[in-house]
């Protein structure tokens, strides 16, 4: 029988302290919701719902990017079982095993998921309960049982100081028979001053029933992990950051400081690679081979080739940057930069939408915006590409093996012929021919004795 997942999203989070949808806080670069869905989706399964509530016009945009998942609405926040209870429409008609997930416990990995399905189903049970041993289990409901068995589930407010002792907890992950679920839960009475539906209580009605319930043992209680602070969530983000650390050392790349050093969740990064402390990587960047990342490097939705360095306190976002290259110190890559092979970029050097071509270098006090440089070219210090008229960008392109000397400005559109030459200090505004000099600055004039003149007259400074 088919597997299908709901996963329960509709809470309010209020210890968050956040305007924010608890489930989408991020932990290495992805919603906490983003974790779930990954993990349930190695199930395969056939139907996939997620329920929302609060704000939950965000969560649903948050997910928009998984059209196989179908929303149900909990317009009440009245228990996780009223929340199930919402989705019943999702999965009329089906049957098989449905797993039950909370969309903020990011850790759960999919060989223990696979392990809940493959018990509930080998017991043919109609209630799988994961549970978990944790040293402090406050907050969560306690694992009662009898005989060794499940007897029930009783929740923090409602335990005896010896319930309250045991170490055994719910996680709120379950495996369920979808032919008696909807059903059963339609008999669960509401409990407590707010008057919830509670879904562990159907672990004492399915007992009643004589239907057969059983427990997973989770070995790694962080894997279920729920988070409803702001404090939790720091803690899980520094577990998944470990996590990503040792796996990528374990791949052969060096990490000077894992304890500096944040890389998220889709990054990869190349063997023989070495990363300095307070590096940052995030979204979907791709480091490659042998590279070297200097101190305070921050790289977003970047592509870096092999044996690439990167120095000290640069930013580089939405780059591709080819084999070879040189970047930095402090130097600011923005969008649509494309880097050649063993281009170099110096210090306080910024481009955007530009692409500098092979061997190429604008090594110092540069600005670089809406250009295409050839292969060769020499771009000198405190050059800018005046690409803005103050209502349209406009582009500069630069040909091959051209020199541009310093304090240059090239206001767009213009173009470089290949071979060409700028004097410093001039103020391109027309085309340069290839192999032709371009010079536009103000002659030079001396004023003999102007110095003398001018303290004389009492005007000199001290």
């Amino acid at each position: 029988m088919p597997s299908h997942v709901v996963i329960l999203a509709a809470g309010q989070g209020t210890r968050m302290r956040t305007a924010r949808p608890k489930v989408l806080h991020r932990v290495a670069g992805l919603p906490l919701i983003e974790h779930v869905l990954r993990a349930a989706r190695t199930l395969e399964p056939g139907r996939v719902g997620v329920v929302v509530g609060h704000r939950g016009e965000e969560v649903s945009a948050g997910i928009a990017h998984h059209p196989e998942v179908e929303i149900a609405v909990q317009a009440e926040q009245r228990g996780t079982g009223h929340a199930l209870l919402q989705a019943a429409p999702l999965f009329t008609g089906l049957r098989g095993t449905l797993v039950v997930l909370s969309g903020d416990v990011p850790l759960v990995r999919p060989a223990t998921l696979r392990r809940l399905v493959d018990a509930h189903e080998a017991a043919g049970a109609a209630m799988t309960v994961a549970t978990a041993r944790v040293n402090r289990p406050y907050g969560y409901g306690r694992i009662v049982r009898a005989a060794g068995r499940l007897a029930r589930v009783v929740e923090e407010r409602d335990a005896t100081e010896a319930q309250r002792r045991l170490r055994e907890i719910n996680t709120g992950i379950y495996a369920f028979d979808l032919v008696p679920l909807f059903a059963a839960l339609d008999d669960v009475p509401v409990a407590g001053v707010v008057h919830e539906i509670y879904l562990p209580v159907l672990v004492t009605l399915y007992r009643r029933q004589g239907l057969r319930v059983e427990t997973v043992a989770v070995d790694d209680p962080n894997e279920v992990r729920g988070i409803n602070s702001q404090t939790e969530l720091a803690e899980v983000k520094r577990i998944v950051r470990q996590s990503k650390n040792e796996e990528l050392m374990a791949a052969g790349v060096t990490i000077e400081d894992p304890a500096t050093t944040y890389v998220d969740a889709d990054v990869i990064v190349g063997p023989d690679t070495v990363i300095h402390p307070n590096v940052i990587l995030e979204g979907r960047t791709v480091i490659g081979a042998r590279c070297e990342l200097h101190a305070g490097a921050r790289i977003v939705d970047s592509t870096v080739g092999d044996d690439v360095l990167i120095r000290n306190h640069c930013v580089v976002d939405g780059t591709t940057i080819a084999d070879g290259a040189r970047v930095g110190p402090f130097a600011h890559l923005r969008p649509e930069t494309v880097l050649g092979t063993g281009a170099r970029v110096g210090n306080f050097v910024e481009t955007k939408k530009t692409v500098l071509g092979e061997g190429s270098k604008a090594n110092h006090l540069t600005y670089l915006g809406d250009a295409t440089i050839g292969v060769g070219v020499n771009v000198g210090a405190g050059t800018i590409t005046c690409n803005y008229d103050g209502t349209r960008k406009h582009a500069t392109t630069i040909g091959d093996r051209v020199f541009i000397g310093s304090g240059t400005e090239l206001v767009a559109p213009v173009t470089l012929g290949d071979d060409a030459y700028v004097g410093a200090g001039s103020c391109i505004t027309t085309d340069v021919p290839a192999g032709a000099l371009g010079l536009a600055r103000g002659r030079q004039v001396n004023k003999d004795g102007w110095g003398a003149r001018r303290n004389a007259s009492g005007r000199g400074g001290d």
